[in-house]
């Protein structure tokens, strides 16, 4: 199991691929909207702002979110680890339910070119 360490440090990993990508995909990473992400079997929760091409991550929560993100995403800590390094495909594990996103149907299209 994932420790919040390595949760951390997935979440600033996907930061800094953010920063770099180009083309659409940085057009998609540009979005200004608050962001959370819980992650279930540590039941704790990440919560900030993506901004500037990047998630900067403002708070550690213990528990779900406390509030409603504009992007929300729910997943087992190996799972987001394994998505980061690209171990996990997002739509499979999208579709098969093992993450959970929930976002405006806009957010969803800018976001599908960045997943």
């Amino acid at each position: 199991m994932a420790t919040i360490e390595e949760c951390r440090a997935a979440l600033e990993k996907l930061s800094d691929s953010m920063q770099r990508a180009e083309g659409d995909v940085r057009t998609a990473a540009a979005l200004d909207r608050s962001v959370s992400c819980h992650i279930t079997d540590l039941d704790v929760t990440f919560a900030g702002r993506m901004a500037g091409g990047r998630i900067h991550v403002q708070d550690t929560l213990q528990g779900p979110p406390r509030e409603k993100a504009q992007i929300r995403l729910g997943m087992t800590g190996d799972d987001l680890v394994a998505l980061v390094d690209g171990e996990l495909h997002f739509a499979k594990a999208w579709g098969s339910g093992r993450v959970r996103l929930h976002a405006g149907l806009r957010d969803l299209m800018h976001l599908r070119k960045l997943l």
